[in-house]
C-alpha cells in the first residue's frame, strides 16, 4: 500500500492530510490562536466536587472548567516518589480530593461544545517507541505487535535496562543485587511503560535511548510542577507537525511533504534523532500547485463536510452530527443492481462499510456512532458486512469498538475521541436555522406576522403599522397573501406597509407601530 503524508504550513494553521493509495483518509488540522489541549499537564485546583456524579470540576486556567471522573483518579500524583496505584478507585470521591485542593492533571479530551476539558490523574508521556507511565507499575505491549517471540523481547529489553540501571545504582553503594530476587512490579515501582506499535522490530538501543528522553521530561515536570501556582501549565505536548512525525510515521510511510522550508529543517532534525532510518522519505515540497491540491485533498476536505457522501454504486450515505451520537443512514439511492433485490441491498452495505471506516478517519467522527444499515434477510449476509466493517477499521489510529449487527440492520461502534470532528474545527453552527438544518418557510413566517400584529394591536395603540422583513416574505405579503392583508386592515382598522431589509434573515422581521 502506497501511503504518504502531506502537510501544508501557514502562519495561522498547520493541516496535515494522510493518503493511502492516492486516497485521503485523514485530516489533522491544528491552528495557531487555538491549539489543541490534550496530553497536556496542568496543575490545577479543585473547585467543586459532586458527590451525586462521583466527579470533580478542576480549574486548570481555561475559559471552562476541566471535568474530572473519581474512575480517573489516582491518588498521591503530585509527589515523584509515592507509590504506584493501579487498582480501580473504589473510595467515594469525596473521600479522595476536596475542594481548594491542588492536583496535577493531564487533557485526555479537549474542550467540546458546551463540555469542558475531559482530565486524568493517570499521567503518560508519550514518545516515538514507548509511552512513561508513572503510576503505572508494569510493561504494557501494544495489542498490534501480534509476534509473541517480538512480544518478549521487547518487554525483556525494557526490564533488562531498568535493572541494569538500578545494579549499577546500587553497585556504586557498595552493594550486591541478585536480577532474579528482584520482581517486575519492585523494578518498575517508579513507573512503567506501554511499548507502542512503532517499536516493532527497533533495535533495544533506540528503545533505551526513549526511555532515558522520557525519564528527563518527567523529572522536569516534577521540578516544574513543585514551582508551578495553579492553575498553571506545567507540561505542553509537541505541536501538530512533530506529533505526526512521533505517532503516524512508520515504515510503510513512502514520503512526507512538507511546503514550508523551516519546518520542513526542524522535521529533519526531529527526525535525526528519532527516526533516522526514514530521514530520506522526508522531501521540501516545491511544487507550483498547492500541497493539497495533490490527490485532490483540498477537494475532498470540502466534500467531507456535506451530509450526503454518494457512493460509486449510486447509492449514498446520509451523515449526521448531534451534541450525543453521529448517525449514519445507508441508501441504495439509483443502485437497482442486477439480479435482485436482496444482492442489490447485500452489494450497497458492503460498499457502505467500507466507505463509512473511511469516513471515520476522514471526519475524525468520535463518540457513539449508529449506522443505519439496510435491512437484510439473508444473516450470512449482515456478518459479511459486519466482517467488513471490523476489517475496514483495522487501520484507524483511534480505538474503536464495534458491537453485533441488529434484527434492525443497526450497528452501535464507540469510536475514541480526544479533538473535535473536521465538522466543529471548520464549520459553526448556521445562524439561520440555529443548527436545525432548517427554517421556517415564508408562508409560516407570514402568518407569525399576522399573528403578531393582532398581539399589538390589541395591547398598543397606533395609526398605522410597519413590517420589515426579507425579500420573500414582503413578496408573499404582497402577492399571495394580499387578500389576508387586506382583510386583517380592515378588522384592525389600521393600514399595513411593508419595507423590506436585506439583511435580515427569512425567520427575522419587525412589526413597527407609527
Amino acid at each position: 500500500m502506497s501511503e504518504e503524508i502531506l502537510i501544508n504550513v501557514t502562519p495561522q494553521e498547520t493541516r496535515v492530510s494522510v493518503v493511502e493509495n492516492g486516497i485521503l483518509q485523514e485530516v489533522h488540522i491544528e491552528r495557531t490562536q487555538k491549539r489543541g489541549l490534550v496530553g497536556n499537564i496542568f496543575k490545577g485546583r479543585v473547585s467543586r466536587v459532586l458527590p451525586g456524579m462521583q466527579a470533580a470540576f478542576i480549574d486548570i486556567g481555561l475559559e471552562r472548567t476541566g471535568f474530572l471522573h473519581s474512575s480517573d483518579i489516582v491518588t498521591n500524583n503530585l509527589e515523584s516518589d509515592s507509590t504506584s496505584n493501579e487498582s480501580e478507585q473504589t473510595q467515594p470521591i469525596e473521600n479522595i480530593i476536596h475542594e481548594g485542593e491542588e492536583i496535577l492533571v493531564q487533557v485526555v479530551k479537549d474542550p467540546i461544545g458546551s463540555k469542558g476539558a475531559r482530565l486524568t490523574t493517570r499521567l503518560s508521556i508519550p514518545s516515538r517507541y514507548v509511552v512513561f507511565v508513572p503510576d503505572y507499575s508494569s510493561i504494557g505491549i501494544s495489542q498490534r505487535i501480534e509476534d509473541e517471540e517480538e512480544r518478549e523481547r521487547l518487554r525483556n529489553a525494557i526490564l533488562s535496562h531498568i535493572s541494569g540501571i538500578q545494579s549499577h545504582a546500587v553497585a556504586n553503594a557498595g552493594n550486591v543485587v541478585l536480577h532474579n530476587t528482584v520482581t517486575e512490579s519492585e523494578l518498575l515501582k517508579k513507573g512503567g511503560f506501554i511499548v507502542r506499535t512503532a517499536a516493532e522490530h527497533i533495535s533495544d538501543e533506540d528503545i533505551f535511548k526513549d526511555i532515558e528522553f522520557l525519564k528527563k521530561i518527567w523529572e522536569s515536570i516534577m521540578v516544574r510542577a513543585k514551582n508551578t501556582f495553579p492553575p498553571g501549565n506545567v507540561y505542553e505536548d509537541l505541536p501538530l507537525v512533530m506529533r505526526t512525525m512521533r505517532d503516524l510515521v512508520h515504515s510503510e510511510i513512502g514520503k512526507v511533504r512538507i511546503d514550508s522550508k523551516e519546518t520542513y529543517q526542524r522535521v529533519t532534525e526531529f527526525s535525526k534523532h528519532f527516526i533516522p532510518e526514514l530521514l530520506s522519505r522526508i522531501e521540501y515540497y516545491t511544487g507550483s500547485h498547492p500541497i493539497l491540491d495533490l490527490y485532490s485533498v483540498e477537494d475532498e476536505i470540502q466534500r467531507s463536510l456535506n451530509r450526503k457522501v454518494s457512493l460509486k454504486s449510486g447509492g449514498y450515505l446520509v451523515i449526521d452530527q448531534t451534541e450525543a451520537m453521529t448517525t449514519i443512514d445507508v441508501n441504495t439511492g439509483a443502485f437497482v443492481g442486477h439480479r435482485n433485490q436482496e444482492e442489490t441491498i447485500y452489494k450497497t452495505n458492503l460498499e457502505a462499510a467500507h466507505t463509512i471506516a473511511r469516513q471515520l478517519r476522514l471526519r475524525n467522527l468520535g463518540g457513539i456512532i449508529i449506522i443505519d444499515f439496510i435491512d437484510m434477510k439473508d444473516a450470512e449476509h449482515g456478518r459479511q458486512v459486519l466482517r467488513s466493517l471490523e476489517k475496514n477499521v483495522e487501520r484507524d489510529h483511534s480505538k474503536t469498538i464495534i458491537s453485533e449487527l441488529t434484527s434492525l440492520g443497526l450497528v452501535q461502534l464507540t469510536r475514541k475521541r480526544t479533538r473535535e470532528s473536521l465538522e466543529h474545527i471548520l464549520c459553526e453552527t448556521c445562524p439561520t436555522c440555529d443548527g436545525r438544518a432548517s427554517i421556517k418557510t415564508s408562508e409560516t413566517i407570514c402568518y407569525e406576522i399576522f399573528r403578531e400584529i393582532l398581539r399589538e394591536v390589541r395591547q398598543f395603540d397606533a395609526n398605522k403599522l410597519l413590517v420589515v422583513a426579507s425579500q420573500r416574505v414582503v413578496d408573499m405579503l404582497l402577492d399571495d397573501e394580499s387578500t389576508s392583508v387586506a382583510e386583517l386592515e380592515a378588522f384592525i382598522g389600521r393600514p399595513i406597509a411593508f419595507q423590506v431589509e436585506p439583511l435580515y434573515t427569512q425567520e427575522q422581521y419587525d412589526i413597527v407601530l407609527l
